[in-house]
């Protein structure tokens, strides 16, 4: 299911996750921020169903290959990954920054119940980490479309960030 928040700006950001929220704990606010980014940048939520494969290695294999279909030639690829790097907001919003001068988009990936595969983070440019903590990957998704939302009011100098 691909849902759009209506854009201003060239920059196109999307984010691309594994698994739907069921719980519906997460998805209005995932939403609410998606649809704030859409004042900075085109943004898009992919979201993709999860594997069935039995084995851990076999489930991000194939999820691998198909967050990896999505790559387009002049997206900047970001694996979120507990092993990434850590930036705060203000990091976070000078790599924005530096996309959107480059005329980059951002495609960020969010794997599944299984992590992502290595293939993945071998593609990325940068692998991002939300937080030395595991989170469900639902609520990553979530921080991750805030800190988004919030490290482009960064770069427009608006008052959201304190």
């Amino acid at each position: 299911m691909v849902r759009r928040a209506p854009g201003a700006g060239r920059l196109k950001v999307r984010v691309a996750s594994v698994g739907k929220d069921r719980s519906g704990l997460f998805e209005p606010a995932v939403r609410e921020y998606g649809s704030r980014l859409g004042h900075y940048a085109r943004f898009e939520l992919v979201e993709l169903p999860g594997s069935r494969k039995r084995t851990s290695e076999e489930a991000q294999a194939e999820e691998a290959e198909r967050l990896l279909a999505l790559a387009a030639p002049r997206d900047e690829v970001v694996a979120l990954d507990e092993r990434g790097l850590a930036l705060d907001t203000r990091e976070l919003a000078s790599r924005l920054g530096r996309a959107q001068s480059g005329a980059r988009d951002l495609l960020f990936l969010v794997g599944g119940d299984e992590g992502l595969d290595a293939s993945v983070r071998a593609r990325a440019k940068w692998v991002l980490s939300l937080s030395k903590l595991t989170l469900p990957h639902r609520l990553a998704r979530l921080v991750l479309v805030e800190q988004l939302y919030r490290a482009f009011s960064v770069l427009r100098g608006e008052p959201y960030h304190k």
